[in-house]
Parts: C-alpha cells; structure tokens; sequence
C-alpha cells in the first residue's frame, strides 16, 4: 500500500497539532498579536496587562480564548478611531470591566454559573438559605 504524498502530511500535521495544539488558532493568534502591536503604545500596554489578567482568569480553551481576543483587539481598535480614552474604555474598576467582558464568552459564563455554585453550596453548609442572583 502506498501513500499519497498529501496523506502522510495531513497525518504529519494531526500529529503535529495533537503535540503542539491547532496551527490555525497559532496562526489567528499570531494576527491578533500583529494588530495589537500596531496600536498606539499606552493603548497596547493597557491591552496587554488585560491579556495577562485573561492568561490567568478568563477561559483558556482555544477557539474561545481567540475569539474574546479578537473581540478585545476590535474594541481597541475602535476607541483609537473613535479617540475614546482609555479610562472611559475600563471605567473605574478595570477588574469589574474585565469580568463583565469574559462573561460574554462561554467559558466565562461557566465560570460564573460555577461561582455562585460554589457560594450556594458554602451557604447550604453554613445552615443559610441558597442566595439568589
């Protein structure tokens, strides 16, 4: 049995993702990378410092992770072409803003949905009635 030249590379490059992870979400991150270097600087040190807060707390799957990425990227770009200032992007508290952007990701919605688990059931063991939110 021979194979096709194009085979045994489509077999190389599921290896290679199964090691590496999707070459395509490399290749949208690489973009997005791109675009948020080209914004002005205090612009792309405030994307930046969120981007680590999301490295740490928001959803880490690929395809999701890249999305709210590209969102955060589309975001910034418009306040630059809109001159809209940094401060009135993130509001007073940029952690509140940083948490009320992942929740419009699913993973970050699981997160929610696990946070108040997590509190109705201390709640439950502390002989208090379930909270409501």
């Amino acid at each position: 049995m021979t194979r096709e030249p194009d085979e045994s590379k489509s077999r190389y490059l599921k290896y290679l993702e199964v090691v590496t992870g999707s070459l395509e979400e490399k290749k949208r991150y690489r973009q997005y990378k791109a675009r948020i270097k080209q914004l002005p600087e205090n612009y792309r040190i405030a994307v930046e410092a969120l981007e680590r807060y999301l490295m740490h707390f928001g959803p880490v799957d690929g395809a999701g992770a890249m999305e709210m990425y590209e969102d955060l990227a589309d975001l910034f770009e418009q306040s630059v072409s809109d001159g809209t200032p940094i401060r009135d992007v993130f509001g007073d508290d940029p952690v509140e803003f940083v948490e009320a952007f992942i929740q419009n990701y699913p993973a970050g919605q699981y997160r929610a949905r696990e946070r108040n688990r997590f509190t109705d059931a201390v709640a439950r063991a502390a002989g208090e009635k379930d909270r409501t939110v």
